[in-house]
């Protein structure tokens, strides 16, 4: 297409700022970017979207003009809504390197340009991939039952017999046609697209992973976010990013077949923007609850936020679940190596990354699907990014003996850390290079509003210890919090309270609920040096009606009275309360 054709279309409510004599001019594709330099990602021909996020001076103005013109751009469409009208230094720039400028207005999208844009080119191209793209753009406009990505996949395997998946930035499946791809194959993907992507490296990208090549497609967000995400460094989004992998070299594929592979790229990126803002309400809902934590809101006020939250993570639920906390950082050495344009690490938005990036970790790698992530709701502080993580309240073995008990055991259910980043630790460290870190801390789960600040604070700490740990990926959970570690003074009191109220709070309710003095037995059962004849004769009890207390106190907490350690960790959360 060329571009006066944009003019001539009413709905994109483009203005022509300068460059009338070059409107014939063909476009081959488009790009949105607020890079300062994006030739690395410009091949020419391009319409490039910018949102203007990258110009601080009228000083700009002229290198960012004057690199795409040389990177063989053939045309600019500014928009508005940053900064309202387009800025004269601008429009003077583009006038000295002759490179037609548009204005957008703040009422249209970027990714409705972007579609007709694709719509277009794809359509005048005899290729042989025009037809998968317009058809697939039919299926997704028709709304919810257009099929999503999988569409265009198996449209790409029946009409070009190409097998293609859309993967994670873990490696986890998404969408595919025909057979699943194997988990390890697509962990290898992952962190084989990472990498070069952080390197600069122009995709597709080619890995041949047991005898087999495959080229990698990045899959970009499409519409004005993207300019956000990209508007300082390539580390501020790599982490997130979708790929497209399709089993075949794409070294030798003509330049036509390879612009409509992006095309499709594109609209793969309009569908995944559509199902990232249902992820709005559970973000909100976990800003809500973190606040108030936070703030020291009364635990009432706490409670009547969960409740709202639990019906919307865990639908069909019928009782309060338990909460468990996790916590995540990304943090990128000052002026690391791979840093792009954006300068030093400290410049880089780090709290998104991380919300983005944790809530593809805390979804199960074996669960396919973009939708996966329905039961995570996740914020971000600052640097941070805090999950609540909703979890069915599991009966300890052994419950149903008749005695009417409906406790819980907290210490048996829930994310591992170890567990938690076995299947991404080697993709993810391909993204992170030899200048950025993940670190992560896991609460234990707790059964109320009154003990999710502690929670909070459990897993930060937890998140502290990982971070004193060599390597690119590192997680701790509450286990690794030693009783011992308690002692020290740099421990936050809300961890003291934590644990505390982790190891004696379930056989307090028992007690409340039965009468049985779970904790009197547990405090003579030590002082008695665990002896079973000496605390049966302090407490006027037969040894079995001992045996039968003591088994229970283990039974709901999830510890061995035989162990010394786990005696230390129930001396120290008696004197301690």
């Amino acid at each position: 297409m060329r571009l006066r054709a944009l003019l001539e279309t009413d709905a994109l409510g483009l203005r022509l700022l300068g460059g009338e004599e070059e409107l014939d001019r063909t476009v081959r594709g488009v790009m949105t970017t607020d890079l300062r330099d994006p030739s690395r990602y410009l091949s020419g021909g391009e319409l490039v979207l910018t949102g203007l996020a990258w110009r601080r001076t009228a000083e700009d103005s002229e290198p960012f003009v004057r690199i795409l013109a040389s990177a063989g751009v053939v045309g600019l469409a500014a928009g508005e809504a940053e900064l309202g009208a387009i800025p004269s230094d601008l429009v003077e720039a583009c006038v000295r390197h002759r490179l037609p400028l548009f204005a957008v207005s703040e009422a249209v999208a970027f990714a409705t340009i972007t579609e007709h844009v694709v719509r277009q080119v794809s359509g005048e191209r005899a290729g042989d991939l025009a037809a998968v793209v317009d058809r697939h753009r039919r299926l997704m406009t028709s709304g919810p039952a257009g099929g999503g990505p999988e569409v265009v996949l198996d449209l790409l395997t029946s009409d070009l017999d190409l097998r293609a998946w859309v993967l994670s930035p873990t490696g986890r499946q998404i969408a595919g046609a025909g057979d699943s791809l194997p988990p390890a194959v697509g962990a290898v993907l992952a962190g084989e697209h990472l990498a070069a992507s952080r390197t600069g490296r122009r995709a597709p990208h080619r890995a041949a992973v047991q005898g087999t090549t495959y080229s990698l497609f990045p899959i970009r967000s499409a519409g004005r976010a993207a300019a956000a995400a990209a508007s300082r460094d390539v580390r501020e989004s790599v982490l997130s990013d979708w790929l497209l992998a399709v089993e075949a070299d794409a070294g030798d594929w003509p330049a036509a077949r390879l612009d409509l592979l992006q095309g499709v790229t594109q609209l793969i990126a309009v569908e995944r923007d559509r199902r990232d803002a249902a992820r709005t309400v559970r973000r909100r809902l976990a800003q809500e609850v973190l606040e108030l934590v936070q703030t020291g809101a009364a635990p009432a006020e706490i409670a009547a936020r969960l409740r709202v939250a639990a019906p919307v993570l865990l639908p069909g639920l019928g009782s309060a679940p338990h909460w468990q906390v996790v916590v995540a950082r990304v943090e990128w050495l000052e002026g690391g190596p791979g840093g792009g344009a954006g300068g030093p690490g400290a410049s880089i938005q780090a709290g998104p990354v991380a919300q983005t990036l944790l809530e593809e970790i805390l979804v199960d790698p074996a669960v396919a699907g973009s939708d996966s992530s329905d039961r995570i709701a996740v914020a971000h502080a600052g640097d941070e990014a805090i999950a609540l993580v909703p979890l069915p309240a599991v009966a300890p073995e052994g419950a149903g003996d008749g005695d009417g008990s409906d406790a819980t055991s907290v210490s048996r259910i829930g994310l591992h850390a170890d567990v938690l980043l076995e299947a991404v630790r080697a993709p993810l460290s391909g993204g992170l290079a030899d200048d950025g870190r993940l670190t992560l801390g896991v609460s234990a789960a707790v059964h109320s509003a009154e003990g999710l600040r502690g929670a909070l604070e459990e897993a930060r700490h937890a998140r502290r210890v990982a971070a004193a740990r060599p390597g690119r990926v590192c997680a701790a959970g509450h286990h690794e919090l030693a009783s011992h570690v308690l002692l020290l003074p740099f421990v936050p009191d809300d961890v003291r309270r934590a644990f505390t109220a982790r190891l004696l709070d379930p056989l307090r309710d028992y007690d409340r609920r039965h009468r049985a003095e779970l904790i009197p037995t547990l405090e003579a059962f030590l002082d008695c040096d665990g002896s079973w004849t000496r605390c049966a004769a302090r407490l006027h009890l037969h040894v079995n009606t001992l045996r039968y207390r003591v088994g229970r106190i283990e039974q709901l907490t999830g510890r061995d009275l035989s162990r010394l350690e786990d005696k230390l960790d129930f001396f120290l959360a008696l004197r301690m309360s």
